[in-house]
Parts: structure tokens; sequence; C-alpha cells
């Protein structure tokens, strides 16, 4: 399809418009007194994919009629492309109106997979660069290997929920005056990511290189990996986050595939010295994504996807590279996507200086995130007469629990 092909829908035509038939994302969803199944964005509506199914429009099996998109993910990238294929031919002007939509307003978005596991990298050199000159200077920032290889640590799947989903504000042990003290904590920030979401399993002690791994990711979502800067400084040493990350990750609904993006790859930051060659890849591994944030409906901050150094695919191999198995559902989290302005930052952390100098948010002073604010992440892919869009990644700060 060229950048100008249309729907017979005709909101997914509009200008400005997330989900036209150049995206057709996949997501799961459910209306009043229905089970939870997979649908594609189209517009404003939603093609409903089990009852696609049932009328023996779609041949892949009962995939579709699942309430997560695990079963559809592992039946390989040619079920991917033939499926994703046969819906634009169905969605096109010209196609069969007769299929059956749902429209968003009536419907309730799920998170889109079971997910198996959740690593989160570090892959942003402003971001690290400005996070680790508040603490070690600027001389000492990036770490010796940060050049060298994607540095990630291993997170917790059961902590991923959807957007929309309140987050409640955590407790942990903070460095006082005085010593250790138990409390909610009061350096609350997000963290501005793309998540990578795996469609293909790999063997203990099987190592993955680029090419491959690019294979083997389905698609992308934003993804928000809330944290809890006071918690993480007195826990992160030696061996990293932990409390601090663990109590939530927001990730949007709807998996924008590969092939949506692909007119959009582009090559990412400048390298500071050659990799070594398993992290060698053959093209460039990144997406021209405008991406950015807004605290309570004000656009906080903006930048590009681009500014990433490592991608998702060098992120999966160097993941394998000591034999790690990897499965359908597992979700890597790109690590805080920052620019080098001060407004192009992906975390309060950096944008505030680690809390020394606030910014205004609807005439509100901010150092961290309060009490009932929400933050709200947003990306796109601007193409020729359309727009590739994430739709919401959306999360309201609950007060903690006593």
């Amino acid at each position: 399809m060229t950048g100008l092909a249309k729907s017979w829908v005709a909101s997914a035509n509009r200008a400005g418009c997330e989900f036209p038939i150049q995206n057709l994302p996949y997501g799961v969803f459910s209306t009043d007194g229905t089970a939870r199944r997979c649908g594609v964005a189209i517009g404003d509506m939603i093609l409903d994919l089990a009852a696609c199914e049932d009328s023996g429009v779609l041949e892949t099996g009962r995939a579709f009629a699942q309430p997560q998109l695990n079963d559809f993910m592992a039946l390989g990238r040619a079920t991917w492309d033939h499926t994703r294929s046969l819906l634009t031919e169905l969605l096109a002007e010209g196609g069969d109106a007769r299929l059956p939509l749902v429209p968003m307003t009536a419907a309730r978005l799920h998170l889109p997979i079971k997910v198996s596991e959740f690593t989160d990298f570090y892959a942003s050199r402003h971001h690290a660069f400005n996070v680790g000159a508040m603490f070690r200077g600027a001389a000492n920032a990036l770490p010796a290997q940060w050049t060298h290889m994607p540095i990630g640590y291993n997170g917790r799947a059961s902590s991923v929920v959807v957007s929309g989903t309140p987050i409640r504000r955590p407790m942990g042990q903070i460095l006082g005056d005085h010593g250790p003290e138990w409390g909610p904590s009061r350096r609350l920030d997000l963290e501005l990511e793309l998540g990578a979401i795996i469609g293909a399993d790999s063997a203990m002690g099987e190592r993955v290189d680029v090419e491959r791994a690019e294979q083997m990711i389905f698609g992308y979502v934003l993804l928000n990996d809330w944290s809890a800067r006071d918690i993480q400084t007195w826990e992160y040493q030696p061996l990293g986050p932990f409390q601090s990350k663990a109590f939530a990750t927001t990730i949007s609904p709807w998996i924008v595939t590969q092939a949506a993006l692909e007119p959009f790859r582009c090559p990412g930051a400048p390298r500071s010295n050659p990799l070594l060659p398993y992290l060698h890849e053959a093209r460039p591994g990144f997406y021209d994504l405008t991406v950015g944030w807004r605290m309570n409906g004000q656009d906080t901050a903006q930048t590009n996807y681009a500014q990433m150094y490592y991608s998702s695919a060098q992120q999966l191999a160097h993941h394998t590279g000591s034999g790690c198995p990897m499965r359908v559902g597992d979700l890597l989290g790109s690590g805080t996507i920052s620019g080098p302005e001060r407004n192009a930052r992906g975390a309060l952390l950096e944008m505030t200086e680690n809390g020394q100098n606030p910014i205004l948010v609807n005439g509100e002073s901010r150092c961290f995130i309060q009490d009932g604010d929400e933050i709200d992440l947003f990306a796109h892919a601007q193409g020729d007469g359309y727009r590739i869009g994430f739709g919401p990644c959306a999360g309201r700060i609950l007060p903690a629990l006593p």
C-alpha cells in the first residue's frame, strides 16, 4: 500500500488519525457482557478478529479468540505477514464493508499480551550521561562498558499493566538524615520508553544474531517504567534497581507492527567506537518516531526515538549472548528516550536535575510526580499523507497505602 492508500472505514482517512490503514496495530478488547478477544485498530473502530475467524474470513484457528495475542504471535512471521496483507486488502477501499467492526467508544482495552518476562535497558546516551553526571560527575558519567554493550536489568512481568490502570505510590526504604527510613516515595518519576514485543522463542544455550533477533520482534508499544528515585538511590548499589522499579510498568494497548514502521527505518545515534561483531547491524535498526510525554494534559517533553544508541534487535541479541532463552511474550524496554535539550528529556530526574530546578505544569511547580498527577506518553511516525500512532499510554498516581 502507498502512503495515500485509503480505507472504506471513513474515520481511518481523517487527517491526524493514529490508526489509518497503513498502521493496523493489534490489541485485545472486550465489550459489555463479552469475553476478551483480539482486534485490529482501524480509525475509530476495532475489527473483531475472533469474529473474522468464526466466519472463515481468517484462517488462524482460534488464535484471535484468546484473551492475549501470544497464540497468534507463536504462529510465526509468515503468518504475521500473510494476515497483515489480507487485513489490508479487506479494509482498503473496495474491500468487504460487512466485516465485524466495534466502535472504540464501546470497547474496553486490555493488556495485549501475557508478558512472559520483562527486561529494561539503558540505551540513550543523553539520558545515561545526564543521570551519571548528577551522581558521579561529568568525567565519570558513562560506565566504561556503556558504549560497548547494551546495559539492562531484569524487571517484573507481574507488574506490567495496560494504559489507564491507576498506579499506587510505592513504599520503601529511603535514606534520611539519620539513616534509612520507611515511607512513601517522595521522588516518583516516569521513564519515556519504547517496548519491543518478542514473538518467537529461542532455546536455552542458543545465541541469536542481530538479523534473526529483528525477525523475532513482533512489534512495539509505548512503555513507562515508573521509577521511585529516592528508593532507587538507596538500593541500587551494587546490584541495580529492585523495589524502585518493581511496582509498576505501563504499556500502551496497541502493538504497532514492524511492517507498519518499516518506511520510517533510520540510523540511530553516532557511535564512539566500533561494536563487537555479534552486535553488528547490516541495516539501521531505529525508526524516525516522534515521542514525548504530558503531565496533567500539558505537553512537557518531545524528542525522537532515533536518538537511541542501541536498537531493540541489538538488545535482544545481547540478551541471548549468554544462552539466555527468550519466550513469546517477552517485553524489552528501550530505556529512557532523551534528547540533548531540557524539553527533550524523558524523565523528571533529568529535566529537574534531581529536583533542583522545578518545571511549571499548568502553573504549578513540579520536581517529581505528586498524588493525582497523570502522565501520558505519545508517539507517532509521520508518513506521506498519513500518521502511524501508538495510542495512549497513561497512568494516574494514587496515594500510598498506609
